[in-house]
Formats: C-alpha cells, sequence, structure tokens
C-alpha cells in the first residue's frame, strides 16, 4: 500500500486524475475501477472517483493485478547481432518501445520477437516474454532477450550479480573537469513527478562509470560503464553533476539545436557468460547514422 499526503497544490484536484499523475503507467478507467472496487482509500474511507481532494487528506492506495492484455506477433524487420537456441541479441531503433506498455500496445521489441522466435522465456509474463533488461525508447543499441526459462535465470543473475558488461556512448552537454569518474547515487522515483527517476537517498544503489572520449566544448562525448542498472540511470546521473544528455527532454534543459528525437545514447556493449556454453561473450554496435552526423559536425565545429 501506498499513502500519499494532499498538499494545496492538489486542492480541488479529481482523486481519479490524481491518480493519474501519480500512476501514469495505469490508464484513468482502471484506476476508477480500483476506486470504485475500495482498493483506494480517502482518509481510510471507501469513496468514488471523482471526489475533490482537500489539503490535509490522505489517500492510501494498493491495486490488484491489472489484466494483462493479448501481445500479438508482427512482421517487424529485426537487426539480429547474435542468435542461437538459448538467446536472441538484437540492436533496437531508436523510437521503438522494448514491450507494451500503456500508449504502447504494438510496435515493440516484443511484438517482433513473437513473429520471429517460436518460442521466448515466460517468466516475466505475457507482455515481456523473455525480457530480461531493457533500454529507452530512444536510447539505441544492443538489447538480450532469452528463449527459455534457463537462459533467463542465467542471466537475471549475473545482472543481479552486476557481471554483465554494459557499456554506453552518450553526448551530454558542457564539458567535464576530469577525463573519468564515477558517479555512485542511489536512485528512487522522483517525489513530485513519478513519470521521472531521481537521485534519491532512499533509493535503490546505482553506480555509473564515466570516461571522456571527446570534448567539443559546449559537448562531451563519453563512454559510460553501468556497474548496476536502474531505470534511466545513465540519463538521470549525468543529470545530477550537470551534464544532461543531448536531447533529453525529461532530464535535460531545452530542445537540442540538432533535432534529435529523445537521449543521445547508445548501448554500444554488451557482454556475458553464455547459460549453456558457460563461456564469456561480448558483443558489439556501431553509432547509429544520426549519432554519428551530429559528432561529424561537433568536430568540424571544433
Amino acid at each position: 500500500m501506498e499513502r500519499f499526503e494532499i498538499t494545496e497544490k492538489e486542492r480541488k484536484a479529481r482523486l481519479d486524475m490524481f491518480l493519474l499523475e501519480m500512476y501514469p503507467e495505469h490508464t484513468r478507467s482502471y484506476l476508477q475501477k480500483e476506486i470504485k472496487a475500495g482498493n483506494v482509500l480517502l482518509n481510510g474511507l471507501k469513496t468514488r472517483p471523482g471526489v475533490s481532494l482537500k489539503p490535509g487528506d490522505t489517500v492510501d492506495a494498493e491495486f490488484s493485478e491489472p489484466e494483462e492484455p493479448e501481445v500479438l506477433p508482427e512482421d517487424i524487420p529485426l537487426s539480429i547481432v547474435y542468435e542461437d537456441q538459448d538467446v536472441i541479441l538484437v540492436d533496437k531503433p531508436k523510437g521503438m518501445v522494448v514491450h507494451p506498455a500503456p500508449g504502447h500496445t504494438s510496435g515493440t521489441l516484443v511484438n517482433a520477437l513473437l513473429y520471429h522466435c517460436t518460442d521466448l522465456s515466460g517468466i516475466n509474463g505475457v507482455l515481456r516474454p523473455g525480457i530480461v533488461h531493457r533500454i529507452d525508447k530512444d536510447t539505441t543499441g544492443i538489447v538480450i532477450a532469452c528463449k527459455n526459462d534457463k537462459a533467463h535465470i542465467s542471466l537475471s543473475e549475473q545482472l543481479a550479480a552486476h557481471t554483465v558488461t554494459r557499456r554506453y556512448y552518450a553526448l551530454v552537454h558542457g564539458n567535464f573537469r576530469d577525463d573519468e569518474g564515477t558517479v555512485d547515487a542511489p536512485i528512487g522515483r522522483n517525489r513530485t513527478d513519478r513519470k521521472k527517476m531521481a537521485v534519491d537517498p532512499s533509493g535503490k544503489e546505482a553506480v555509473t562509470h564515466y570516461r571522456v572520449l571527446e570534448r567539443f566544448g559546449q559537448y562531451t562525448f563519453i563512454e559510460c560503464r553501468l556497474e548496476t542498472g536502474r531505470t534511466h540511470q545513465i540519463r538521470v546521473h549525468m543529470s545530477s553533476i550537470g551534464h544532461p544528455l543531448l536531447g533529453d527532454l525529461q532530464y535535460g534543459s531545452g530542445k537540442s539545436p540538432f533535432h534529435t528525437e529523445g537521449q543521445c545514447l547508445h548501448a554500444y556493449v554488451l557482454g556475458f557468460i553464455h547459460p549453456s556454453a558457460g563461456e564469456y561473450m561480448e558483443f558489439t554496435s556501431g553509432l547509429p547514422d544520426y549519432f554519428k552526423k551530429i559528432l561529424d559536425t561537433l568536430r568540424k565545429d571544433c
């Protein structure tokens, strides 16, 4: 159960609309159903979706499991980096969501994988078959999916033990003082905007190592190595030290002069112990064209 204390900012807000702000992953109709079912209490009492809130009210929410929609295979071209009977590695393009979610029920990597593969691990349910990790919609690069539960468990354990190699290219605002460094700062849900993450002392451990590759004055091309894998980790960590990613409207400071669609972030290395062979394997992905064009422009300007 999660409790919210209503402040002056939420005065006269409808309960269902307030919850939609707090839980953007759910639909309004789902939240209204949960309120009517008594899974949301206002000052300890069952209430209705349209009730107006006032400062000092408390809202307790404990939702039931939402029904999972059917996820259908879709004939979407995939750039496959590697594939065998256990795993498949895909070079994900910009704009593709990894798995279905509210607002993105089709056209995802999962929809494409279901068409391409005869079987995928079922550990994460029908919405995320085979998915052991993910990258953001506008982040490009390598994503791994598992074809059976044994492989899924192996990769999950490696991720939990921080032994999976994950390196990213990023283009950020500003010029770093040092050539390399580490951001060791816990990350949790932003307390005022649940659509965002934030550095929070009560959050989960998050460690990002970075290394400067090229300097362009107002921008810096860096490599980031993840020790942990929190949601939006690189984007949050770089923003927290004053170097938000170029094009990142969520954690950055304005639109990109290069007309990018989202952050300039690319997952270019993924390495792991193969679940069956027991040997370390490492794969790389080249920078996408849009990223290379921006670097070429910056190099000419400098």
